[in-house]
């Protein structure tokens, strides 16, 4: 019988992006599916529900004592890690696979290819304030840590996903959203800084990610294990951009850095994305995910047939 047959998998905050890819590749892979999110949202599939609810402690309390899942995917974010030593502890032993969602952005900019032994931001980095401030890549490595240093031999694995883009977020650098489109409606240009345009952009279509994490449930080699999200399909920035521009009629002009910075607010709101991430070179080795879930590169979309589907979605919603 097929291993995913009839196994229950809850989705923790997965109503998003990545959750809805994650649940359709479940799903045929024969998975029942609950999925938790704030969002009204309607199955259409006898083997999808949706707990329409923020993932509270009493909901789940309430839930575990219902049913026991088989596998569960937990999507939220934890700036504070006692908070998550607390939510884990409750998961773990309501399950027989917990996956943790990390990401890519824990890595420095020290190995390339990027595996997932490169060195961690966490971990080298003297940057003070961005140890002290950071909320996003600081706190995805320390419940990395709490997992490796003091749950070990527990049924856990670490997920860290690349830039995933869908119809939600069309990501370009760091635009996102509808950015491409309502430049493109507007006939505006979009600036990008030329020091990025050679770099590998860590992206990949959020059909591709919700592939490689659901095909990831269920096999003891992803036991303890951390795993990048990412099919294999790399692009340049200045390639991704093409494509945007092709499939849209977006106007690009690439600018020196400084320009780039002085006008794109979200730097000066948080600055350690642009220093920390999309500033880096992100080429990444698929090659530990695709043999672990028994797939290869040509089991995936390009990005440039992501954002065609992307595309077309947003046109069938209108």
């Amino acid at each position: 019988m097929n291993k995913y047959e009839n196994k229950k998998v809850l989705l923790i905050a997965g109503g998003g992006t990545l959750g809805t890819y994650v649940s359709k590749e479940l799903i045929r892979l024969g998975c029942c599916v609950e999925v938790i999110c704030p969002e009204e949202k309607v199955s259409d599939n006898e083997r999808l529900f949706f707990h329409q609810s923020y993932a509270t402690y009493e909901l789940l309390k309430e839930l575990f004592a219902k049913t026991h899942y088989d596998g569960i995917v937990n999507f939220l974010h934890y700036r504070d890690l006692e908070e998550y030593k607390k939510a884990h502890r409750l998961l773990i032993n309501n399950t027989d696979h917990l996956v943790f969602l990390s990401s890519y952005r824990v890595y420095a900019d020290e190995q390339h290819p990027i595996t997932e032994s490169a060195p961690r931001l966490y971990d080298v980095t003297y940057d003070e304030e961005f140890l002290a401030d950071e909320d996003y890549a600081v706190p995805k490595s320390k419940c990395e840590d709490f997992l490796n240093n003091e749950c070990k031999g527990e049924a856990w694995t670490i997920v860290r996903p690349v830039i995933s883009f869908s119809s939600r977020r069309l990501d370009l650098l760091l635009y996102s959203g509808r950015d491409v489109l309502d430049y493109a409606a507007r006939k505006e240009e979009m600036i990008l800084p030329e020091i990025v345009k050679d770099f590998s952009a860590g992206i990949d279509w959020a059909g591709n990610s919700g592939k490689l994490i659901a095909n990831l449930l269920f096999k003891k080699e992803a036991i303890g294990e951390s795993f990048t999200i990412y099919s294999g399909h790399g692009l340049t920035w200045g390639e991704v951009a093409d494509i945007y521009s092709e499939l849209t009629g977006v106007k690009i002009r690439w600018c020196e850095e400084r320009e780039y910075v002085n006008n794109t607010p979200k730097i000066k709101k948080s600055p350690w994305i642009w220093k920390y991430d999309r500033r880096f070179n992100r080429d990444v080795d698929a090659s530990k995910v695709l043999a672990v879930t028994g797939l290869s590169k040509e089991d995936f979309a390009t990005v440039s047939d992501g954002i065609k589907i992307e595309l077309d979605i947003l046109e069938e919603s209108k």
